[in-house]
């Protein structure tokens, strides 16, 4: 039988490889022995001469799965994890799981191995878990792995086309035309996505939506817009004008105000010129007696005329009018008025017993209806809006060259962007259809506007879809620049800056970036990204217990956010670090707000920056806005406020709770079979496994929060129990008190600095982030850091990221065979 004994013929070699090929058939002790006698010793090397050694070569690709992943997730994870009945549905003992390309071809599994054991939420406790160093690996392995294909991938991801939501809406009619009206706030709200209301993938519009667009546009052109015609138009007082009109509310099926007993309903109203007008009034009545109610219609307290008024019902109102002379103009108080009361509930005469009402649905004044339009004109000067709109057009004598000049210029800033020869005749022939009609300049201008506020090119932020992956050009810069940082349309130097095509210059973005953020339109990131990003917004619907909180008001309601507002803003402004959101030693207060926490050294109801002392305060944590919309109505929940730091400082939130878990209930349900404090509730509470694994996460942080009560105040008891505020996370960090808390949370600012980039990046692009935008992620989050944290990093590592300035194609649909483009054109018909 042939020999498998090794052979060399190196003696050293050869006892070496005889030993190797021995020592796994020998006993233990003598296998080494037999090697440590047949391998003679090296020899050494000449005095002074140093040692050649191989360089150690680092671990395969498969290698280092199997040893770093692998291992650890047979050892501790497959027990549980394994089969049909995998635990959270999540079974990692597949064969396809066991090389190292499954980490790419399966990536949602191994995601979700990363994200649970890096944090340390898996194993579940009372298990056998990993070491720290063992969970970095395996982190460190599927991270880099997901990072290195990502970044190769380079995809800076695609924004759909999107409208305008009503922030937006509402600034950018401010600063294009410079009226005040909020006409968005009329408009269905926006949904929301990703945390934010500016994602293009929720931003549907609506029938509804398209009628408020139409109205929205001729209200916001008559306001920017003064023209003769709008002296003619009738001014009309119905439901909701009326409230504050005198009487009482209408029965059911009314809007109108009711005259139980005499007396009137009216407004004051003013006359712009001299003339003879036309006063009317809509009623009804509820009939009694031998006679109709009667109105009388008045103005500036005298009697014009009386009519009987004989229709019973709301849906069929009787109109009465009155011509009138104003001489000279005026303003003066029109009013109708019930002058016949009765009621008779003991007549003999049935048909004589009731009670007579008068019930006005509307009035209306319209005129002057004898003043030519020239003189209107005279008494109609422009607003401070028409006269900056038609600035473009001064001194050219042709009407309609006028009108281009000036709708060009007004739609290169409506629309964003260089506007066509073919779109500038497009609102001059609205402009030209009023003119045709004997309408004035004006009023051709008022449609005009509206025409482009209705327009697509407006109401959606256009970006160009050319089916490959490429870089925007300055005009869509401009928009998401603009639309990003102060919620509205570009300026006429970030415009100006776009045309000359300088704004695709890193350096340009930036200095752009770096004016924009001093400019006081930045507020829009504060109420906007801020508002949403720290659930500021939803503090107005919170209503805790006044009678657990007697303290607890509106006014102190409206303190709490101010204060977070203007942190969040100075912030901002001052280019502060962001990790003063989760620590800091200064803050703004009134009175009102510094009664609450205790401090006596402010006066009055303006906020000032007050500097923080004692430990108890600091960043958006402690701030009482938090505190409060994170507690249940009589009581604190260490939960609600764990998982608000988990989802908006770390950007790690807990999944939902398993079906059939019960909530903690509120104390004065007294229902729950717990026992003890909230604390030794929720720690009963958290012996359900299916619990365990989330709240070993929420749950410590919450408790780091307990000297605060449910509306911010500082506590040492709860209840009669002093407060217990520490804490344990379960990588085994451990705190006392909301102050060490914060010292542990801004240890772990490379994580918020992640976060908080990866949530201002969806807001500035309208989209959720995606798992190909880690890379950029990264490199953002690396750059603040080395920038001292400053709010002006993190936006310019945004603002010239590829994700920012670039965008993915999306390919064009196959082409219909032409007998089926025939056929589908003839089923729609002639355009």
């Amino acid at each position: 039988m042939k020999s498998t004994r090794p052979v060399t013929k190196n003696p050293a070699t050869a006892a070496s490889a005889l030993c190797r090929w021995l020592l796994p058939a020998a006993a233990p002790v003598a296998g080494v022995l037999l090697c440590a006698a047949a391998v003679p010793a090296a020899k050494a090397p000449p005095k002074g001469k140093a040692v050649s050694r191989p360089t150690p070569q680092p671990p395969s690709e498969a290698a280092r799965f199997k040893q770093d992943v692998n291992a650890l997730v047979d050892k501790y994870c497959v027990s549980c994890h394994n089969g049909k009945a995998a635990s959270a549905d999540l079974a990692l003992d597949g064969a396809s799981l066991k090389n190292p390309n499954s980490v790419l071809k399966q990536r949602a599994i191994w995601e979700k191995v990363s994200m649970a054991v890096g944090a340390g939420h898996m194993p579940p406790p009372g298990l056998p878990a990993p070491t720290r160093a063992q969970r970095d690996r395996l982190v460190a392995y599927i991270d880099g792995v997901l990072t290195k294909a990502d970044c190769e991938l380079n995809d800076p991801g695609r924004v759909t086309m999107r409208r305008l939501n009503r922030a937006e809406y509402n600034n950018t009619v401010r600063d294009l035309l410079g009226v005040g009206l909020r006409a968005a706030d009329d408009f269905p709200s926006d949904d929301v996505g990703y945390g934010f209301d500016n994602i293009g993938d929720v931003l549907t519009i609506s029938p509804l939506l398209m009628e408020k667009y139409l109205a929205a546009g001729a209200k916001i052109a008559r306001a920017a817009i003064r023209a003769p015609e709008d002296l003619l138009a009738p001014a009309v007082w119905e439901g909701p004008k009326l409230a504050d009109a005198g009487g009482g509310d209408a029965p059911y099926g009314s809007e109108g105000r009711a005259l139980f007993s005499n007396g009137e309903v009216g407004v004051e109203y003013t006359f712009p010129v001299p003339g003879t007008y036309i006063l009317r009034a809509r009623a009804w009545a509820q009939q009694a007696g031998p006679d109709p109610a009667r109105l009388t219609l008045r103005l500036g307290g005298r009697d014009i005329r009386t009519f009987d008024i004989r229709a019973r019902e709301p849906r069929s109102a009787q109109a009465v009018e009155v011509k009138v002379e104003v001489q000279p103009a005026r303003t003066e108080r029109f009013a109708a008025a019930f002058i016949n009361d009765y009621f008779d509930d003991t007549n003999p005469d049935k048909r004589l017993r009731g009670d007579r009402n008068l019930y006005i649905e509307g009035l209306e004044i319209e005129g002057p209806v004898d003043v030519p339009k020239e003189s209107l004109k005279i008494t109609a000067p422009p607003t401070e809006a028409q006269t900056r709109l038609f600035a473009p057009g001064e001194g050219i004598a042709d009407e309609t060259q006028r009108a281009r000049k000036i709708l060009a210029a007004f739609a290169r800033r409506a629309y964003r962007r260089a506007v066509t020869p073919a779109e500038v005749d497009r609102l001059v022939g609205v402009w030209n259809v009023a003119r045709k009609h004997g309408e004035s300049f004006e009023r051709g201008m008022q449609l005009a506007v509206t025409a482009a506020l209705v327009s697509p090119n407006f109401l959606f932020r256009v970006e160009a879809e050319t089916g490959k992956t490429r870089d925007l050009n300055d005009f869509e810069l401009a928009s998401r620049l603009s639309y990003f940082l102060w919620g509205s349309t570009p300026d006429d130097e970030l415009l100006r800056t776009a045309e000359q095509g300088k704004l695709k210059n890193p350096v340009v973005l930036k200095a752009q970036a770096r004016r924009m953020l001093k400019d006081p339109r930045s507020r829009a990131l504060t109420d906007n990204f801020a508002g949403q990003w720290l659930q500021l917004r939803k503090l107005e619907r919170v209503t805790p217990d006044t009678g657990t909180f007697p303290g607890f008001d509106e006014s102190l309601r409206a303190a709490m956010r101010q204060e977070t507002e203007l942190f969040f803003n100075a912030v901002v402004r001052e280019d502060r670090p962001i990790t003063e959101f989760l620590d800091s030693n200064w803050t703004f207060l009134n009175e009102r707000l510094a009664r609450h926490y205790g401090n006596t050294t402010v006066r009055g109801d303006g906020f000032r920056k007050v500097t923080l002392s004692g430990g108890r305060r600091g960043g958006v944590l402690t701030h009482a806005s938090v505190l409060t919309l994170t507690s249940n109505p009589t009581r604190t929940s260490p939960v609600k406020r764990g998982k608000w730091v988990l989802d908006n400082l770390l950007n790690t939130p807990p999944p939902p709770a398993p079906p059939g878990v019960a909530q903690l209930p509120d104390d004065e349900e007294k229902k729950e079979a717990l026992s003890g404090t909230l604390r030794q509730r929720l720690e009963q509470h958290r012996k359900d496994p299916a619990c365990a694994s989330c709240h070993q996460r929420m749950d410590p942080i919450g408790f780091g929060l307990e000297n605060f009560d449910a509306v911010g105040a500082w506590r040492l008891k709860d209840g009669d129990s002093p407060v217990d505020a520490s804490g344990t996370l379960p990588d085994g960090r451990s705190f006392q008190g909301p102050a060490e808390l914060r010292k542990t949370l801004l240890g772990m600012k490379g994580q918020f600095t992640k976060a908080f980039t990866e949530k201002l990046l969806t807001y500035a692009l309208g989209r959720g982030i995606e798992s190909t935008d880690r890379c950029n992620i990264d490199a953002m989050a690396a750059h603040v850091a080395k920038t001292q944290y400053r709010f002006s990093a993190v936006v310019e590592s945004i603002v010239t990221s590829e994700p920012f300035r670039k965008r993915r194609g999306e390919p064009a649909p196959a082409a219909a065979p032409a007998g089926k483009k025939v056929a589908q054109a003839a089923a729609e018909g002639p355009r």
